[in-house]
């Protein structure tokens, strides 16, 4: 697998000297200035090229050309932002760029309540608790019908959490939910994320995935022109907040897609920790099923809590059996090379790495420090190592 390392552009605290350290020797990026549904020029998206292949490493996937809010709610009708995506998809092919990774999640990207989690290693870790995420819709936010997504017990609970915050602590949670995380577009108010949500409140579950197929067949067909790649990356967490919809959560919501849209230019990012956080993926039953369509993977892992909640876990534990994750990755990667694929590679990161070490007292994008991916990339390559006696030099299967 191709071992890659997302990048946030000149001013992301890890640098690509950094990067080439850690062994990677791919790079996952976007031109995270370029917002609001504007096209990428193709200027940019060469010099940004440029500068990684100056670092001695390679730019292949994209992550993401941001999905404009108008998109999502008006589907095909929204030509403008469509014909400026088409636009980038074009420029990134003229550019070289093949593998895109895009998401389809309304108002918000993903998710947590804690940024500094401390986790059993004594890392910090992201961190989504249900019961804090109530008191911050129902209590703080105060959304209209918030009441009616949660149960009376979760309500009392959120309740009482609630009252105990102080007014910095509730600050500090709203800035969590709702402040705008790395390589998102989405930096909301609290009144402007009322707004949002509110503009979504005739569009419900088949309305919202009824917009995104629309939007696939406009975009597939050009991907398949220009020898694209389209990676639709899952729901983080993979259930409805905010009362809004989610349609990317599970094999079923994947399998509706293709159906739809069956060239194998719409594909899966494939985030086992998105995917993981809901016990009833069968993660190693859903890379079966989805296996000639996985173009890029997410190899990172949470561990699920009683109340529903998760955080992130090292890269090798959590609730996920990773292991077995990459050995079918890796299966897969056999059987494209079997069949002369030039891409039979396939692309993978490790994801939402822990604050280790002295990273801690230095600034750093949540979940994207510096020594905790480190450590996760070093162990996921210690797996594919592991298991390469099964694959010959020809990378076929013994």
């Amino acid at each position: 697998m191709l071992q890659s390392w997302r990048w946030f552009g000149p001013e992301d605290p890890v640098t690509l000297a950094y990067v080439r350290q850690a062994g990677a020797t791919d790079i996952v990026s976007a031109l995270h200035d370029t917002y609001d549904g504007q096209s990428w020029d193709l200027a940019a998206i060469d010099a940004r090229k440029k500068t990684i292949e100056q670092a001695g490493l390679t730019w292949r996937v994209v992550e993401s050309i941001p999905v404009p809010q108008k998109i999502k709610l008006l589907g095909n009708k929204a030509t403008h932002e469509i014909a400026a995506f088409k636009t980038t998809l074009r420029n990134l092919a003229k550019a070289g760029i093949t593998t895109i990774c895009y998401n389809f999640m309304p108002v918000i990207d993903w998710t947590r309540t804690d940024l500094r989690f401390v986790a059993p290693n004594g890392g910090l870790a992201l961190r989504f608790d249900p019961i804090h995420f109530a008191a911050y819709d129902v209590f703080i936010l105060q959304r209209t019908g918030a009441e009616n997504s949660y149960d009376a017990t979760t309500i009392a609970k959120a309740e009482a959490y609630f009252s105990q915050l102080s007014v910095p602590q509730r600050d500090q949670l709203e800035k969590n939910i709702i402040a705008g995380l790395p390589g998102s577009e989405l930096h909301h108010t609290r009144n402007g994320i009322l707004k949002a949500i509110a503009a979504f409140n005739e569009i419900d579950t088949d309305q919202l995935r009824a917009n995104l197929i629309a939007f696939q067949k406009e975009i597939i067909p050009l991907a398949e022109e220009h020898g694209l790649r389209l990676c639709l990356h899952p729901d983080d967490p993979p259930f409805p907040l905010f009362g809004l919809p989610r349609v990317v959560s599970c094999l079923a919501d994947y399998t509706a897609l293709f159906d739809a849209t069956p060239a194998l230019a719409n594909g899966v990012t494939f985030c086992v920790g998105s995917l993981g956080v809901r016990a009833d993926n069968d993660l190693t039953a859903m890379i079966t099923a989805l296996a000639p369509r996985i173009h890029f993977a997410h190899l990172r892992n949470v561990t699920r809590e009683v109340n529903g909640g998760f955080f992130e876990a090292d890269h090798l534990e959590g609730s996920s059996d990773m292991v077995a994750v990459i050995d079918l990755l890796l299966k897969e990667e056999a059987r494209r090379y079997q069949l002369g694929m030039a891409d039979w590679q396939i692309p993978m990161r490790p994801d939402h790495g822990h604050i280790l070490l002295d990273d801690r007292h230095k600034k750093t994008n949540p979940g994207y420090s510096a020594i905790g991916r480190l450590k996760g990339l070093a162990e996921l390559r210690g797996v594919m190592t592991a298991l390469a006696y099964k694959v010959n030099r020809n990378n076929t299967i013994n």
